[in-house]
């Protein structure tokens, strides 16, 4: 029988203690602040209507199904989850420090943490080779699946936490109307989206970005510029939902 390494029962450990602090944060919660009401204090345009934030939950239910396939016996030898062990540490040390940071308002300190965690989800992403390596169903679903929904949310937390960063140290965007700022967020949003569709063809990540975009279309429907801009960009995002479902059936049907 294959012995259980004392580094996959770490992970299983760490995502949960992770789990369990963002919970706690507003359980209790910490520092007498919520997530969400330390977030309505930044009047920025790139943060999406609170309904959106229940994707954590998601989150969590994927983390907790992969933590527990990585550490099963028949997983200790996998190539790709010995590689990403380390990093899923840093990602689990820098979410716990965020949520710490966040609510004792040190917000410079939420961007350090928030940097940290994307590179190391990214780093994740591409030992994985999600979108390039051939894995079993069980593998795509509890292990590449995770990981693309949580670097998906990732990629627009760190965009609105650089933006609210920003907004707490008075910078003006260069004298551009917040509104417009936020549209050309969207806009980047867009260019990343198409590169995960050509490049890794990605659904998965691309359906977490339209979540979000969506969700910032519905919180602010009465911004002439905005809302239009947000409604365009989920349908951008969309047609590159289609192209990775395209490409990646081709990409099947050639390895046949």
């Amino acid at each position: 029988m294959k012995k259980i390494s004392f580094l996959s029962i770490l992970v299983l450990g760490a995502i949960l203690v992770t789990i369990a602090v963002n919970i706690l944060a507003n359980a209790l919660p910490l520092n007498g602040q919520f997530t969400g009401e330390i977030s309505d204090r930044f009047s920025i345009f790139f943060v999406p209507a609170g309904y959106v934030f229940s994707i954590w939950g998601l989150i969590y239910l994927l983390l907790i199904g992969f933590a527990v396939y990585q550490a099963l016996p028949a997983s200790q030898t996998n190539p790709r989850l010995r590689r990403v062990r380390p990093l899923v540490l840093l990602a689990a040390a820098a979410n716990t420090a965020w949520v710490f940071f966040w609510h004792y308002n040190f917000f410079s300190l939420t961007l350090v943490a928030m940097l940290v965690l994307l590179a190391s989800l990214l780093l994740i992403y591409l030992r994985l080779e999600i979108g390039k390596a051939t894995a079993d169903r069980a593998e795509f679903w509890l292990v590449q699946v995770p990981h693309s929904v949580y670097l998906g949310w990732i990629t627009v937390a760190t965009i609105a936490n650089f933006t609210q960063v920003l907004f707490y140290y008075n910078w003006n965007a260069w004298g551009l109307a917040p509104q417009l700022w936020a549209v050309i967020l969207l806009a980047a949003t867009a260019v990343i989206g198409g590169i995960m569709a050509v490049t890794r063809r990605d659904a998965a990540y691309l359906l977490v970005l339209i979540w979000a975009i969506v969700g910032i279309a519905v919180k602010f429907p009465g911004e002439a510029l905005l809302a239009p801009a947000a409604w365009a960009a989920a349908g951008l995002q969309s047609l590159w939902v289609i192209v990775a479902v395209y490409l990646s059936g081709r990409k099947r049907r050639v390895e046949r």
